[in-house]
């Protein structure tokens, strides 16, 4: 029947019929195509796509429903599908972003306010309690001290400058907690980048090294960080990330400090630091300030250390400059030829 809705799957990488109505519809709502996202799951009626959301693996996207079917039945129907799409993908665990005037509607899909950036964003979540649970896991690790550091690393690969910005906060702090970004989204792999951070890092002490998580520079809490060739850090997000921060993870901690490097070479990174003194100390906020430290960056012969001239100096094969940018671990990775993502797109990253 000409009138019934239909419910199927488009794939966002094609150029179809359908991809052309899905932007239509985006644009009717004020929204732009999510390149990031993977799949749509869409309703059509009579020809017209009149429903649609997209997945960015856990990360539910770019909702819009036609002005002139915006009734509860069909966003349920809309709901439903995108949840059952992502668990056939792996992903049970969901987040979506929205602006604050659509937090009760998915409220109604069962999603809960993590963060906001007033007027601006709002992040969301499928679960009441899976926050308060993460934050359970992270108090177990807890350590006595007036002065409890954090760093956050891509590590991609680790280089002597990120040995060295652990070290100088390490000495300026009773307790470090170091977690690296657990997104594959980057040349090298999670675990190798989390392996090679414990073996950097294994002769210090006062250290916890913490797995990443949904909750810390991620998909969920930061898209715009995995987009680095668009140079340019989209400030809402920034502050979605840096208030889960803020909020949940540096009081499960007791987390005062989070310490980064001063980062002449990367556009996105550097807008990410300079919004942490602003949202980590100067925003309204439910906790209580922590301090951002800027370490300058380490150099070898006048020239900053960084990961991306690392990963340059890889493609050159130029094995006796990298000695001088890594720790013998990451030489000995390198060397080896075990660079390959296990799961994910190269974009590069600090």
């Amino acid at each position: 029947m000409r009138n019934e809705i239909e419910l199927f799957t488009v794939d966002a990488s094609g150029s179809s019929t359908e991809m052309e109505g899905i932007k239509a519809l985006l644009n009717a709502n004020n929204l732009e195509l999510d390149r990031q996202v993977s799949s749509f799951v869409v309703c059509r009626r009579g020809g017209d796509i009149i429903a649609c959301g997209g997945l960015d693996k856990n990360l539910i996207k770019d909702v819009a429903v036609a002005s002139d079917y915006q009734g509860i039945s069909l966003s349920l129907t809309l709901a439903t599908a995108l949840t059952r799409l992502a668990a056939d993908n792996g992903h049970t665990h969901l987040f979506l972003c929205c602006q604050p005037a659509k937090v009760n509607l998915f409220r109604g899909w069962g999603f809960y306010p993590l963060a906001e950036v007033p007027d601006q964003i709002v992040l969301m979540e499928n679960s009441p309690v899976a926050i308060r649970k993460y934050c359970d896991l992270l108090g177990a690790e807890r350590k006595p001290g007036t002065n409890i550091g954090c760093i956050v690393l891509n590590a991609n690969p680790f280089t002597l400058g990120h040995a060295y910005l652990v070290e100088v906060a390490n000495a300026q702090c009773d307790w470090l907690h170091v977690f690296v970004v657990k997104e594959n989204a980057s040349q090298f792999s999670y675990l190798d980048r989390l392996a090679l951070v414990r073996q950097g890092l294994k002769e210090l002490g006062k250290l916890t090294i913490h797995q990443g998580s949904d909750y810390i520079i991620s998909r969920a809490t930061f898209p715009g960080y995995f987009l680095k060739e668009k140079a340019v850090i989209d400030s809402s997000w920034a502050g979605i990330d840096l208030l889960v921060f803020r909020n949940y993870i540096a009081p499960a901690l007791g987390v005062t400090r989070r310490y980064v490097g001063t980062e002449p070479l990367d556009a996105a990174t550097s807008k990410y630091n300079t919004a942490m003194e602003f949202w980590l100390r100067r925003a309204d906020s439910q906790a209580g300030p922590v301090e951002t430290v800027v370490v300058p960056r380490k150099c070898v012969d006048g020239r900053p250390v960084s990961a991306s001239a690392v990963r340059k100096l890889l493609l050159q094969h130029d094995f006796a400059t990298l000695a001088q940018l890594v720790p013998p671990s990451t030489l000995t990775f390198l060397a080896s030829g075990m660079t390959g993502n296990r799961d994910g797109r190269p974009v590069g990253g600090p």
